[in-house]
């Protein structure tokens, strides 16, 4: 089962792209910017009563990870109505086989989930620039304008790169626990360095001997 797609627009694109109609395009701010959706697949799985979940509902659920192909950026949550927690060790264990940690809430879903079960979801995120490239206007302007193309290059490479594209709508906090010595050190490794043509250039000669 899949939700329909919720679109994050950057924050200030959406004036940027109001302007795109028929307006000018003179400034250095692209009008082509990142736009990040969302997409939420959802699995009922049987909690079976215990504490984890049966063997054969672990089976189908990690087939189903198996067919999203879950990796990094994607976010796994457990929504149990009954709120006693059977099933979500299970979840939990197959989910870090892929590297991930279950979220703490899960986001709001369609339907009800039936007694006994309990539903997992993955969300999953993906940037793109709408509308690019575009060349429609062959790059000419009597009126100094920026090319309809202007900013797809870059906005473009951008969004395939990123590993999780909610950091281009929300952005990350940087960790506490970094060391500022062991940050710089790279820096300061380069500062100290001799340069490399300091000792002059070695002469070579590719004759053969006389």
């Amino acid at each position: 089962m899949k939700t329909p797609k919720l679109p994050l627009v950057l924050l200030g694109a959406c004036a940027l792209l109001a302007g795109c109609g028929g307006g000018p395009r003179r400034g250095l701010e692209s009008v082509n910017q990142p736009v990040v959706s969302r997409t939420d697949y959802v699995l009922d799985v049987g909690a079976g009563g215990g504490d984890r979940l049966p063997t054969a509902e672990a089976a189908r659920l990690r087939n189903w990870f198996d067919s999203l192909r879950l990796s990094y950026g994607d976010r796994v949550a457990v929504s149990d109505p009954s709120g006693d927690g059977a099933g979500r060790a299970t979840v939990a264990q197959i989910a870090a086989d892929y590297g991930l940690l279950l979220s703490d809430a899960a986001p709001v879903t369609a339907g009800e989930v039936a007694p006994g079960a309990l539903r997992v979801v993955v969300t999953r995120t993906a940037a793109t620039v709408p509308g690019c490239p575009d060349w429609s206007d062959g790059g000419r302007s009597a009126d100094e304008r920026s090319s309809r193309d202007y900013g797809c290059a870059v906005n473009g490479n951008l969004a395939a790169m990123i590993a999780d594209p909610e950091d281009l709508v929300r952005g990350r906090t940087g960790d506490p626990a970094v060391d500022a010595r062991t940050a710089t050190k790279a820096v300061d490794a380069y500062r100290k360095s001799a340069p490399t043509g300091a000792q002059g250039l070695k002469s070579e000669s590719t004759g053969g001997k006389q």
